[in-house]
């Protein structure tokens, strides 16, 4: 494994939500519909863009978040497993520990 830093290009293949966001961004830049004529209109579609892009990349945050804390109790706890339908026996066996 290097210690090299992954280019923008290899960090947004592997986000590929903001990606999408970037590129949306960036078709609104060079107007690639062509109907962007007017400052206001441009301003208002890279706003919406710049919003979705902010959710996007706090889903992403959330999601990465909560794998690494999911990963993180795991290891600290060796008795946690995940996941799944408790079995009956299984509840029973909770119900009667308390």
């Amino acid at each position: 494994m290097t210690d090299q830093p992954q280019s923008l290009d290899e960090r947004l293949r592997n986000q590929p939500h903001l990606r999408e966001r970037f590129e949306a961004i960036l078709a609104i830049v060079e107007d690639t519909g062509g109907n962007l004529d007017r400052a206001d209109a441009a301003e208002m579609q890279v706003i919406a863009e710049v919003r979705r892009l902010g959710n996007a990349a706090l889903q992403g945050w959330a999601v990465n978040k909560e794998a690494q804390k999911s990963a993180e109790f795991r290891d600290t706890e060796k008795s946690a497993h995940g996941g799944g339908k408790k079995t009956p026996l299984e509840l029973d066996v909770r119900r009667n520990s308390r």
